[in-house]
């Protein structure tokens, strides 16, 4: 397997695009938005001359993981010749579904069909496609290059031959893969969402601050982020997203999203990706402060 496509060109399509590229793999990056392209190969660039500086990689290898990588927003020329299709779209399924069902239509008939969705189904999404045995998950961890761990996801229909492959192709990518079935949320998100929508109830319902919350959590749990911190580099859209998965998959009200959540994004505050979430996020500094919101909330 040598040729890859990845699909959207966002902050884990490009996270992904950059591994793959980084150890010998030829990539086409796709995205209707060639704006969205541009920042792509811009963020990977930066992400490699961050690990040139730290001696993790030469300028040569650098050199060579950009020429790995051609970009298209054209999706049917980028899978012509795709051995690996990895789907890296919107969290929304309709999107995904229509993905799948032009995939399996251009992409070639051995070509093994992957999303890296993090809480929609694998199976439901294999069955917009007439080759249901060759889909399947791979949910890669944000930031990619940096994350271990790709949850790789068994569709009901996934077959032995493609779980095998796909398991040993993210061995060479250097991660650790997991496999799990087909359920809502997998495992990574099944545990993490509620214990985030948790902490939000916990602010909502005036128990403590966003500082005390989650200074709790990581001085107390030992987490290297606090759940609203980690909730704000997720994307508030995104938890949104994968809690009403969890909801409508299991029905179980202990899903169902916080309303301090819903209006969040409703109101546009999604977290590092608009610059306010429970903090406020300012271009080239690391210091946190509360979003004006919450210091009135526990003044």
């Amino acid at each position: 397997m040598q040729n890859v496509t990845v699909i959207g060109a966002g902050t884990m399509g490009n996270g992904i695009a950059h591994v793959f590229a980084m150890h010998g793999y030829t990539v086409n990056l796709t995205d209707v938005s060639q704006d969205a392209l541009d920042r792509a190969m811009m963020t990977i660039e930066r992400n490699l001359d961050r690990m040139v500086k730290k001696e993790l990689i030469t300028e040569k290898e650098k050199a060579g993981t950009l020429a790995n990588i051609t970009t298209s927003n054209e999706l049917k020329p980028s899978v012509r010749n795709a051995e690996l299709i990895i789907e890296a779209a919107t969290e929304n399924i309709g999107l995904k579904l229509k993905i799948f069902e032009q995939l399996d239509e251009w992409a070639p008939s051995r070509a093994i069909l992957a999303s890296n969705t993090s809480s929609i189904s694998i199976t439901k999404i294999a069955a917009a496609t007439s080759r249901p045995s060759q889909v399947i998950g791979m949910h890669f961890m944000n930031p990619v290059p940096v994350m271990k761990l790709v949850e790789v996801i068994r569709g009901y229909a996934t077959s032995n031959e493609v779980t095998r492959t796909v398991m040993d192709v993210s061995r060479k990518l250097g991660k650790v893969p997991v496999e799990v079935n087909d359920y809502p949320g997998f495992v990574a998100n099944r545990i993490l969402m509620p214990m985030i929508n948790e902490a939000i109830y916990t602010l909502f319902e005036g128990v403590a601050g966003v500082e005390e919350i989650d200074t709790v959590m990581k001085l107390g749990m030992a987490h290297p982020m606090g759940p609203l911190q980690l909730a704000d580099f997720i994307g508030l859209d995104v938890c949104l997203a994968i809690l009403r998965v969890l909801h409508d998959g299991f029905g179980n009200p202990k899903y169902a999203p916080c309303p301090l959540l819903v209006n969040m994004v409703t109101a546009g505050k999604l977290g590092v990706k608009t610059g306010e979430g429970f903090y406020f996020y300012k271009p080239g500094t690391k210091e946190l402060e509360v979003s004006g919101n919450f210091k009135k909330l526990n003044a």
